[in-house]
């Protein structure tokens, strides 16, 4: 199946729904290259990137529903490579 290199860019605002945001980021986790959370305390916020290799349906679901979490903005930025990801098949 052909894939696509991501990079979801998610800021939390709510921390309410940061245990929402986790049971997204472990439901596609096989698909996930990496993330890194920073978290900016003097804006009360938190900023996570998320790499990922998946089909494009599979990034566009997973950046909608993290999108619809309360108080969580969230962008999708893609790269022009496509391939094969065996590991992901």
């Amino acid at each position: 199946m052909e894939t696509r290199i991501a990079l979801i860019g998610i800021i939390v605002e709510n921390p309410d729904s940061v245990e929402e945001l986790n049971h997204l980021l472990h439901e596609y986790g096989h698909y996930i290259i990496g993330r890194m959370g920073i978290p900016y305390r003097e804006r009360n916020l938190n900023i996570i990137s998320v790499a990922i290799d998946a089909p494009q349906d599979i990034i566009s679901a997973l950046s909608g529903k993290i999108g619809r979490l309360n108080g969580i903005g969230v962008k999708t930025v893609y790269s022009n490579i496509t391939g094969n990801n065996a590991t992901n098949s």
